[in-house]
């Protein structure tokens, strides 16, 4: 804490310690509630203040920021229907364990029958979401301070209840933050740990897993691979992170290669760093059952809570992966082999597009995603929407590390992709951002915010997959031999609409179109949509 300064309002105090904090970008919304906190922010602290179309998409856009930058995500609205606004986006951010604050308005405590009053604190808790209430005008800079501290240590967003009433009250302003504790400091020991040596020294056909827990801890897991000749992969949210190593399998689970999945069939002891073990991960339990199986996490709550492992470890990733390292040399135990076989580079290779067009005027999505994934910068931010175009998405379009892969997919919604591509676009990267989303995500969410793009001059590039579907509705029609025709839909042309919204719209319904489309890739200027025409009857099924 420093030393007092002068008086000042509540909300110039708010704005100030966004500042003490080394935040100078903030996503939102105006309101009553909150707008003169902005424009303190803004014109008084020299801060960034970029406005979204709805409010919930300033919370994705933070959650976004937050992951690339690897600074804290500040979002802003007012109170109410604003806030409720929020609640999908702040459940996305709570089961993707992303942090960000949200500095939220409240109509005024003496005021019960204004038209916008809520019970907050009860709205908030079934999101997930921590919730901080500002105390009263002394507390403000502490409880500000609480909130971005708690952020950091919980890995979710966190809730300031602002009142509007505490705005224009008058405070001594003293600069707040709290240090952050989380140097890993959990070493393996004791017979949980001697069994799992055991186990990994006895393998003769070892996987490494690494998941979003043990992505800080890359260099060791990849030195503990060379030391077992084990190939790597990793989970999901992991993508990525072993795309430099020539026994990568890139992502384990449903979403795997079939060479690498056939190979981790055979594997007889999976060492898993900093992941829950999803049941897609696992394939519902297929790709660990009758193996042991060694779980490291440095929180207790992920170790057994999707499948029981042989040995569990409360432990840091990096630190295990040494002490595993350490004594594996100590006790001379050779290495497996396992590698020994296998052709480098090629277990992350899934099988290539058999055509280039789907039907008359459809292209195929396979052979698109293919040309994409050669024609995008190959150093970028990606984002993907949900929906059932999502998996091949994930499957074949790379990444240059985790840290620039955002799936918008933790919470089964739709829609918000295209939010999140805006917030990294602000992580100061100088890195192009592309964003994957189907017909219906855009229509739910894209298209509120691609004007937002515009405005703020984003380098971004959109690929709508449309299929005229609501897709995995109209899959189960058609499973069940029934009419489809209620998921179907006759959407406007999206590539009208981006160059109407003042970006640039390309329609590809042909091998030729595609190819156009791959030029103003390389020429563009301005936010760039890219829809592909595909016939709903002919999209890849979901992997999941």
């Amino acid at each position: 804490m420093s030393q007092a300064n002068s008086k000042s309002y509540i909300y110039q105090s708010i704005a100030q310690s966004m500042v003490d904090h080394d935040i100078d970008t903030m996503f939102g919304l105006m309101g009553d509630a909150n707008l003169f906190m902005v424009d303190h922010f803004v014109r008084h602290c020299g801060g960034t203040f970029i406005p979204a179309a709805i409010e919930g998409s300033s919370v994705l856009m933070a959650l976004a920021y937050a992951k690339v930058s690897g600074k804290v995500g500040i979002a802003t609205v007012t109170h109410g229907p604003a806030l409720t606004n929020c609640t999908t986006a702040l459940v996305e951010g709570v089961r993707a364990r992303m942090p960000m604050v949200l500095l939220a308005g409240d109509t005024p405590a003496a005021n019960p029958q204004n038209l916008q009053n809520i019970d907050q604190r009860e709205l908030i808790k079934t999101t997930g979401a921590g919730f901080t209430q500002l105390r009263a005008p002394e507390t403000v800079t502490q409880d500000i301070a609480q909130a971005i501290y708690r952020t950091q240590t919980e890995n979710r967003p966190i809730v300031v209840n602002m009142p509007a009433d505490f705005m224009w009250q008058e405070l001594a302003h003293k600069s707040v933050k709290l240090p952050v504790f989380n140097t890993p400091n959990l070493v393996p020991k004791g017979d949980d740990f001697d069994n799992a040596i055991g186990m990994i020294a006895s393998a003769k056909r070892p996987v490494i897993l690494a998941g979003s827990g043990a992505i800080n801890a890359k260099d060791n897991l990849v030195q503990l691979a060379d030391r077992l000749e084990a190939p790597l992969a990793t989970t999901l949210k992991a993508k990525g992170l072993f795309s430099d190593q020539p026994y990568n399998m890139d992502i384990f689970g449903t979403l795997s290669t079939n060479a690498a999945y056939d190979l981790i069939a055979k594997s007889d002891c999976i060492i898993c760093f900093g992941t829950s073990l999803h049941h897609f991960t696992t394939d519902k339990g297929k790709l660990v059952d009758g193996k042991r199986v060694i779980q490291i996490n440095n929180e207790p709550t992920e170790i057994g809570k999707n499948h029981h492992p042989t040995v569990g470890l409360t432990a840091d990733a990096r630190l295990t992966a040494e002490n595993i390292i350490y004594w594996l040399n100590e006790a001379e135990v050779p290495a497996s082999g396992f590698t020994l076989d296998l052709e480098p580079f090629s277990l992350h290779r899934h099988a290539p597009a058999k055509r280039q067009m789907a039907s008359a005027s459809h292209v195929d999505y396979i052979y698109a995603l293919e040309r994409l994934e050669e024609s995008l910068p190959k150093q970028r931010i990606l984002t993907s929407d949900g929906g059932r175009f999502m998996t091949e998405v994930w499957c074949r379009v790379s990444v240059p590390c985790p840290r620039y892969f955002l799936n918008t997919a933790h919470f089964g919604s739709i829609g918000l992709g295209l939010q999140e591509a805006i917030g990294a676009s602000f992580a100061n990267t100088d890195l192009p951002v592309v964003m994957f989303t189907g017909d219906g995500g855009f229509m739910m969410g894209g298209i509120n915010e691609f004007n937002t793009a515009v405005r703020m001059n984003s380098d971004l590039i959109v690929i709508v997959a449309n299929d005229s579907a609501y897709g995995a509705e109209h899959i189960q029609f058609i499973d069940r031999q029934m009419d489809p025709s209620l998921a179907m839909f006759s959407w406007p042309s999206f590539a009208e609409v981006a160059t109407t919204l003042g970006g640039e719209g390309i329609e590809v319904a042909s091998v030729d179109d595609l190819e156009i489309a791959m030029t103003a890739i390389q020429k563009r200027s301005k936010p760039l949509l890219i829809e592909l025409k595909l016939d709903p009857n002919d999209v890849p099924r979901m992997r999941l």
